[in-house]
């Protein structure tokens, strides 16, 4: 059976919600990897919106099992809160539909504390754009070995000494920045308060995903934000804290490579970004505004309006090689609708020298101008549109160009929030 993965290839919010759950219907395991609550995923399902941030997004899909992974840092009083705002929805959470691995660091409150008391003591044009939700000085714990894992809430005994190795570290950044001394009984007092809740869900992900593996299971594979956010191979120093870019499925969960068959990358049919950091293709003018409003750029986690440019083939060709794209979703193809021109980057120049990437020094990306090819638009509507006979001839015309210039195939188009209207080209679960 095939195991899909499936990420973003640009920068966050390309909706790879609606991808998922339309995948996940097939699917017999979902599987988060990576990521914090920091990124939200929006499902539309019967006219019923469900917004999630923590949770899988097959945990609003019956008879599914969906699965938090290692490589995800979890707030677990946000993922109570979480579960228990998808029940009033009537969806059904219980340990026999979510696991979260043992290994999971957990996101505390000094996380937030510490993330937010950074970014305002950041001056302008060094800020990076954190929601301030504690993920990088969670994911810092992790690497520095200090972190307090899912696994640590079962023993109780050992907790407090747990909890006084963070707090060798945190404690002297709070006083540099300024922030009040952490009270460690209340974090204690906390952490044994929640730790029953967290732990009827745990499980060694890794063990259980190995046999559902051999059992002919189909895994999807689900990311959070997008490649040009991966800490590596993103728009560093304007990237999140953790590898976002299809490699990271396997050692986000406990499984090796080979359990990958297939990498969806979901890109939008334009170009949004939240937050600071380069994007070339970027627009300040009635276009932009144009996208924003008909695609209703504004992020589910915070709310933040999201900067909106022209689709970047090179960018998006970069993200294909570094997750091993096998094909793409393009999403938000009615947005387009009624545009007269439609611009394509198609590579940059730099200093007055061409390039057909993006260059990693983050001075050399914000010098970077893009070089555009012009399309006709289309005065049709693609809203709905289920297969390729609903399209007009200018739309097909795009998709085909964004295939040629970025080197990969398109698998599937989505036309709506509704997980209907997508027009399937390849199946990604086909053996």
């Amino acid at each position: 059976m095939a195991n899909v993965v499936v990420v973003g290839a640009q920068w966050g919010d390309e909706g790879k919600g609606k991808i998922v759950d339309w995948l996940s219907e097939r699917a017999d395991v979902i599987a988060r990897f990576q990521g914090g609550h920091n990124a939200g995923h929006t499902l539309v399902i019967d006219g019923k919106v469900y917004k999630l941030h923590a949770l899988p997004s097959g945990v609003v899909r019956g008879g599914k099992l969906s699965v938090i992974g290692n490589g995800v840092v979890l707030d677990p009083w946000h993922l109570l809160n979480e579960i228990e705002i998808l029940r009033a929805q009537d969806v059904t959470i219980s340990p026999e539909t979510l696991m979260i691995a043992e290994n999971t660091p957990l996101i505390l409150p000094i996380h937030g504390e510490l993330d937010r008391a950074r970014e305002e003591a950041s001056s302008k044009g060094t800020k990076i754009g954190t929601t301030g939700r504690g993920i990088g000085p969670c994911y810092e714990d992790k690497v520095g070995r200090r972190a307090i894992r899912v696994a640590d809430l079962a023993d109780l005994a050992t907790l407090e000494s747990r909890v006084d190795r963070a707090l060798q570290h945190h404690d002297p950044l709070r006083k540099g920045l300024g922030i009040e001394a952490i009270d460690r009984d209340a974090l204690v007092a906390k952490l044994r308060e929640i730790a029953p809740a967290i732990l009827e869900y745990a499980a060694p992900v890794w063990k259980v995903l190995s046999e559902k593996r051999k059992a002919g299971k189909r895994i999807l594979f689900e990311g959070a934000q997008g490649a040009l956010l991966d800490i590596d191979f993103g728009t560093y120093p304007f990237v999140t804290s953790s590898n976002v870019i299809a490699g990271q499925a396997a050692t986000g969960v406990g499984l090796g490579p080979t359990s990958i068959d297939y990498v969806l990358g979901i890109v939008k049919a334009y170009t949004t970004r939240v937050g600071e950091g380069p994007f070339p293709t970027e627009l300040e003018d009635a276009d932009g505004q144009m996208m924003g409003e008909r695609g209703h750029e504004f992020g589910t986690t915070t709310g933040r309006k999201r900067r909106c440019g022209w689709f970047d083939a090179c960018l998006v060709r970069q993200t294909c090689a570094t997750s091993g794209v096998t094909g793409i979703s393009l999403t938000k193809l009615d947005v387009l609708d009624g545009f007269e021109t439609l611009k394509i980057c198609t590579g940059y120049m730099l200093d007055g020298e061409p390039l057909d990437y993006l260059p990693t020094a983050a001075d050399q990306q914000a010098r970077c101008t893009p070089v555009y090819e012009e399309m006709p638009g289309w005065s049709e509507s693609t809203e709905g549109a289920r297969s390729w006979a609903d399209l007009p001839a200018g739309a097909i015309k795009y998709v085909r160009r964004i295939e040629e210039l970025i080197d990969c195939p398109v698998a599937m188009v989505s036309t709506s929030p509704e997980r209907e209207d997508t027009i399937l080209v390849t199946d990604p679960f086909a053996d």
